[in-house]
């Protein structure tokens, strides 16, 4: 289209690179440009084009036609529209499900019983083998209603009837109207009603409003007519069936029937790879622009000397061929194989083949591009222009069907239209050409098949005489470029040798390439195409690396494009690589539902995005606006809130059938997503973001975290959801640090928790609900501790149980606390322990406070020590009578009550119940702090801000009974203390303390009362336990020296010693002795020694004689040293009862102590 200045920029073409009206083929996205631009066969790829070429994606199907009142529309034609993109996407959305419905629909009817019987047209054997889109529906539900026999012929020829009339529907006479015709021919619309439908005839297709049916054929409908035999006639109602005689017709014309067939392909979503480029203003379709790609091709192949015209097979081997075909049974689905030819030729019939291109077309573009080279001496197949060449070169002749010919002659128009009047490379200005002068003689050419033959062979003959003087300026291609000569794939030459004709460089053949695999990947779904991808993509120079040519002839390709009410410009790499990253940025924004199955095509993708990102950033002439890695963190936000929220309503919407709260559920739905995150997909979003994991674990925090804040708001009280949801909660945050702290470490995690997560504070909310149920529960605990020890009878549970059921009581309450307090699962810190074990250790003390609150003090025992006397002969009986008057107790009739209830076996039960709590304690503190360990164990907490080490947590809980231990041991040596005083002091007070050695030693020694003694020890040893055992009898041991010393030293006037009684006295302190040690049942010798020792001085003074015990008396008064290593008191007491007149004199003189007691 004549040389120009590169540099001038100019626009790419409808979907397309606009220097050929077959150059669109290359990038309007069809399933022909899919096979056109494949890639080169190598073992894969040959494998993949064999196996997926019957895959193709399916055609769109042209525009709906749109309704107006009074008015007229164009049918298909796909002009530009002021409205939105998206909505005219979703027109062709709605035609695509009516058309599925459409399909759905006839299959029913035919493949049902509704129909009685059902005649296929000539050429078809099943239903498989009949276009749908063809078959009139009216006919087939009126055949139906009557019960008549369906001809599929028929039905076929009454569908291409209906096009000629305007579509209308029942609504009434109303002034609407679908027309076939364009808006700026046609004039306005007609007043009166529609004819009426002959009645001999299915009327017309009839849509209700809202739907709308495939546009007319004659225009540019992607469905073609069926070509049926030249014998069969179209008003012919009758049945026929098929002859022999009708094969060769037939054969010759079905190939092309089978190609033009609609795609039953499902609908993908490949419409997001829409380029951006203009629509064609003359409605061209993909079934348009993949036979203008094979014509392409052809003339491609012309060029390099490998162009062919096929011979016609033979008529016996189609006769064959097709009682082959009619012996074949419905369920046999086997093709015929044919042997690739060597060379380029079998590679154009592969080719063919792929594009689904009829023999008969194959022929005949084959042969009008020969006939266009006849008489052309030194020029190039690939420099002719192909449309106007093969108009002037294919005649009518050529085609068995009108229609056909009809609908060809209108491709090579539009295309010539297209090529050099909408998208020219060489503006009309310049040539000082009129755009009405190419579209008169466009118009004259289509109306020239109306004219008488003669008149219209010269019409139309004059008409392309003229169109060529035109065309030919204005379609001279500047040279781009030849081949390189490279040993490539021979697919990929063959490809290549269309650059020539389509002005295409490697830059621009890599990335239309690229899209056309890419959207060839989308409907397949061959994640090896996305490898080719890759590829392909990497090939692409950067800006710098490409040369000052190519960089201006692809800074010259831009395009506008009508978006959102207005248009907007685009670049080259814009307009295709755009799309692409529009799909893969759409799938990534939610990859965790579009790559659930596996990371490995997401590792893909995700290379196509940042590839795409690079080109086009460096296309905006801004660079990289961001690092890849904030692409990614945008990827994982959007995806993660994505599936964040689809979990979430998930949740919510099984609430009512589950019995676990919805944030509870929810925590764990988070975690299970976020371990899929990290296991699946991190690991293909590292390599552009080291740190994706702590990206999509951040966020995840963050969205649960809003959940969670209104409820740890409101919770006042340990409820059932509050036990439910924090531990989940908990769990969940603790995962999350771990993810984060694998990925950056302990350092960077502290870090991260300090700029960009606020953490839950679980264990702070928990700990303070926690406490709250701790003070409650010990304050009844307290309560239950008094009841149990208040109801206690001090009786053994049983021989082997000897303690009492109080303290049974007191364990079962505060170990079913403490089962209580670990089986709540929410997070706890040592001080809410701290405080239930303090809680415990108190209980504990109460009791022993409440076992030991009856025991008197010592003094309540003991008697008064009576009034020290000197002896004197003649005054002991008096003083004795007046002595035992004033020696009357003074206890008080309560105390005296509780002591005498205290009986021997209700002391030792009550010792038995302390020395049960205190043995039992080490157990329970074991219990709790090995429970407590376990816990920590379980979920070890990584935030050091928020929670303390396991180890120091348990360890500190060692001596939190410390408190009980040592009260409950003072308690247990107070009870033995005062159970050998009062067994000593107030059971055997006469014959112990009031008896033993009056008046005369001789007559009342020890063994008198040893019975009694070895009576209370038997009693003793019978109930206490054997843990208590010697603790018990030292303690009435000692109550036994404690009341022999009275006798001795505090006895009152009755008792009197002399030196003589220090042998007696020796004895009996030996008798009591050997009956405590029991020939070593008893208490330890040793023990039993110690004890004793401290009696022996005493007797020692005795032993002496009176003058020796004054002198040392009277220098211990004066401050020396007693000889006898004893104090001044004893030495006082022990003269005051020797029954010697110089002792008494001494004591009066010295210390004048009276000979009796004064009177009171």
């Amino acid at each position: 289209m004549g040389q120009r200045n590169p540099c001038s920029p100019r626009k790419i073409g409808p979907r397309g690179l606009a220097t050929s009206c077959a150059s669109t083929a290359c990038a309007h996205g069809s399933p022909a440009a899919a096979v056109f631009s494949s890639p080169p066969l190598t073992t894969t790829t040959r494998k993949a084009s064999r196996a997926h070429h019957r895959q193709l994606p399916p055609r769109p199907t042209p525009q709906a036609p749109r309704r107006v009142t009074s008015g007229i529309v164009v049918v298909g034609s796909r002009r530009r529209s002021p409205s939105p993109r998206a909505r005219r996407e979703n027109v062709v959305e709605l035609l695509q499900r009516y058309r599925r419905d459409r399909h759905v629909l006839l299959n029913y009817m035919l493949s049902g019983n509704l129909i009685k019987k059902v005649v296929m047209p000539p050429g078809a054997i099943s239903l498989d083998d009949v276009d749908i889109d063809q078959v009139s529906v009216d006919y087939v539900l009126n055949c139906a209603k009557k019960g008549e026999a369906l001809d599929l012929g028929d039905a076929i020829r009454l569908f291409h009837d209906s096009l000629d009339y305007p579509y209308v529907n029942n609504s009434g006479t109303v002034e609407e109207f679908f027309l076939l015709t364009k808006p700026e021919y046609s004039g306005p619309a007609p007043a009166r009603e529609p004819p009426p439908v002959p009645a001999i005839a299915p009327s017309p297709v009839v849509i209700p409003a809202p739907i709308v049916d495939p546009p007319p054929v004659a225009v540019h409908s992607p469905v073609s007519t069926t070509n049926l035999s030249k014998s069969q006639s179209f008003d012919s109602p009758t049945e026929k069936e098929l002859t022999i005689d009708d094969i060769e017709d037939f054969e010759d014309e079905e190939d092309e029937f089978d190609s033009r067939r609609a795609s039953r392909r499902h609908q993908s979503d490949a419409n997001d790879l829409s380029l951006r480029l203009p629509l064609f203003e003359t409605g061209i379709t993909d079934d348009d622009l993949r036979e203008t790609a094979y014509e392409i091709l052809v003339a491609a192949a012309g060029a390099s000397g490998g162009l062919i015209v096929p011979q016609k097979e033979k008529k016996k081997e189609k006769r064959n061929k097709l009682m082959r075909k009619l012996g074949r049974s419905k369920s046999e689905n086997t093709q015929s194989q044919t042997q690739r030819q060597p060379g380029l030729v079998g590679l154009l019939e592969t080719m063919r083949a792929q594009l689904e291109i009829t023999e008969s077309m194959d022929i005949r573009t084959r042969q009008g591009l020969l006939n266009a080279m006849v008489g052309k001496v030194g020029k190039r197949m690939d420099n002719l222009l192909i449309p106007l060449e093969l108009l002037c070169c294919i005649s009518r002749a050529e085609f068995s069907d009108m229609k056909a010919y009809l609908r060809w002659q209108k491709r090579q128009l539009n295309m010539l239209e297209e090529g050099l009047i909408n998208h020219p490379v060489v503006g009309f200005g310049e040539l000082g050409r009129k755009v009405n002068e190419l579209r008169n003689l466009f118009r004259k050419i289509e109306e020239s098949e109306s004219l008488q033959p003669s008149a219209a062979e010269v019409q139309r003959t004059e008409c392309l005489r003229s169109l060529r003087e035109v065309a030919t300026s204005l379609s001279e291609r500047p040279a781009r470029g030849d081949l390189t000569g490279e040993e490539v794939e021979e697919i990929l030459e063959l490809l290549k040798s269309t650059w020539r004709i389509l002005g295409i460089t490697e830059t621009i053949h890599d990335t239309c390439y690229a899209w056309v695999l890419f959207r060839q990947f989308v409907f397949t779904g061959e994640q090896g195409l996305l490898k080719v991808v890759i590829e392909h993509l990497r090939k692409i120079p950067l800006k710098e690396q490409r040369g000052p040519q190519e960089r201006l002839h692809l800074k010259s390709l831009r395009s506008s494009v009508d978006a959102e009410d207005s248009f907007q410009d685009f670049t080259f790499f814009q307009s295709f690589l755009s799309p692409v990253q529009k799909w893969v940025d759409k799938k990534l924004n939610d990859y965790h539902l579009h790559f659930s199955e596996g990371p490995s095509m997401m590792a893909d993708i995700v290379t196509v995005a940042m590839l795409i990102r690079r080109i086009l950033g460096e296309e905006n002439n801004k660079g990289m606006e961001s690092p890849d890695r904030d692409q990614i963190d945008r990827y994982i936000t959007s995806s993660v809130k994505s599936a964040f929220v689809k979990m979430a309503h998930s949740v919510e919407a099984k609430a009512d059938t589950s019995h676990e709260h919805v944030l509870a559920s929810l925590a764990e739905e988070t975690k299970k997503l976020l371990k899929k995150d990290t296991t699946v997909f991190s690991s293909v979003l590292s390599k552009w973001h080291p740190q994706s994991a702590v990206v999509s674990a951040s966020l995840l925090h963050k969205l649960y975290g809003s959940k969670l804040k209104p409820f740890l708001e409101h919770a006042e009280h340990l409820t059932e959801d509050v036990v439910s949801v924090f531990p989940a909660a908990d769990a969940l945050e603790q995962y999350i640090m771990s993810v984060m702290a694998s990925v950056v470490g302990d350092d960077g995690l502290d870090s991260i928790c300090r700029q960009k997560l606020a953490p839950y504070q679980i264990e702070s909310k928990s700990g303070t609900l926690i406490l709250r149920w701790v003070n409650g529960q010990l304050e009844r605990i307290e309560t239950w501790v008094k009841r149990a020890a208040e109801q206690e009878t001090w009786d053994p549970i049983s021989p082997q149980q000897r303690h009492g059921a109080s303290i049974v009581e007191v364990y079962r309450i505060i170990e079913e606390t403490a089962d209580q307090f670990f089986a709540f699962k929410v997070p706890m810190r040592t001080g809410e322990l701290n405080s239930l074990c303090r809680g415990f250790d108190k209980a504990f003390q109460v009791y022993t406070q409440l076992v030991t609150g009856p025991i008197v003090d010592r003094e309540d025992l003991i008697p008064p020590v009576p009034v020290l006397t000197r002896y004197k002969k003649e005054l002991g009986i008096k003083a004795f009578v007046k002595k035992e008057i004033h020696e009357v107790r003074t206890v008080d009739e309560r105390k005296a009550s509780e002591i005498i209830q205290l009986t021997m076996p209700k002391l030792c039960v009550r010792l038995n119940s302390l020395y049960y709590g205190i043995s039992q304690l080490s157990k329970l503190e074991d219990s709790i702090n090995e429970r407590w360990a376990r816990r920590k164990s379980e979920s070890i907490n990584i935030r050091r801000s928020m929670s303390e080490k396991s180890k120091s947590a348990v360890s500190s809980q060692k001596n939190q009974f410390d408190g009980s231990r040592k009260e409950i041991n003072a308690a247990i040596d107070r009870i033995c203390e005062f159970t050998g005083l009062k067994v000593i002091f107030w059971d055997l007070q006469q014959p112990f303390i009031d008896n033993l050695y009056k008046n005369n030693v001789s007559q009342a020694r020890l063994d008198a009362i040893m019975e009694v003694l070895d009576t209370v020890l038997n009693q003793l040893c019978n109930v206490i336990v054997e843990q208590l055992r010697d603790r018990v009898v030292t303690g009435l041991l000692q109550a036994s020296l404690d009341g022999l010393l009275r006798v001795i030293l505090d006895g009152g006037p009755t008792r009197v010693f002399s030196p003589s009684d220090a042998t007696l006295l020796e004895e009996d302190l030996e008798i009591l002795k050997e009956f405590f040690i029991s020939g070593g049942d008893g208490l330890p010798r040793g023990t039993v020694e110690n004890l004793v020792s401290r009696i022996r001085p005493v007797i020692d003074l005795i032993k002496q004689e009176t003058r020796v015990l004054i002198d040392d008396l009277r220098e211990v008064t004066q401050g020396a040293k007693s000889k006898f290593g004893t104090d001044s008191k004893t030495l006082l007491r022990v003269l005051c009862h020797r029954n010697d007149s110089e002792a008494s004199h001494y004591v009066k003189k010295q210390f004048k102590i009276p000979s009796s007691a004064p009177a009171t």
